[in-house]
């Protein structure tokens, strides 16, 4: 199986390519709106803002700051390549900059996991590709 038909690893074209490219390279970007009385931070990256719907939206880099909103720890997943990993956190954090993003914490064993820790941005392998999925781990 290539990487182009692995469900883990990102669809990576025009609009996206900004964003892998910099996870590369261990820079965290989002995307910022510019329109006048929003100018709100959002990810998942959109070509419009999710909250006043403008097209006057840029990329950004982000500081890495997030903090621990929610996680859980994942002991169970038949789907490859998950289960070589197991078990591992999938979470929820709160960026520094505002936007809430899913995403997985590593290097911390779960008894030391705290809603509200302090955490920052990591950059993990996809096996097979040249690119790094942001992952966040304790400061």
């Amino acid at each position: 199986m290539d990487a182009r038909d692995r469900f883990d690893v990102p669809g990576v074209d025009a609009f996206t390519r900004p964003y892998w490219e910099a996870a590369a390279r261990g820079r965290l970007l989002i995307r910022r709106c510019r329109a006048a009385g929003c100018g709100r931070a959002h990810h998942c990256p959109r070509e419009i803002c999710p909250r006043c719907w403008s097209e006057d939206v840029v990329w950004e880099e982000a500081t890495g700051r997030a903090t621990l909103y929610t996680w859980s720890v994942v002991h169970m997943n038949d789907l490859s390549p998950f289960a070589g990993r197991l078990p591992y956190t999938a979470a929820v954090v709160d960026l520094a900059e505002g936007p809430r993003v899913a995403t997985e914490v590593v290097e911390c064993p779960e008894e030391l996991l705290r809603i509200g820790m302090d955490l920052r941005a990591a950059f993990r392998d996809l096996p097979g590709t040249p690119w790094k999925a942001p992952v966040f781990r304790p400061c």
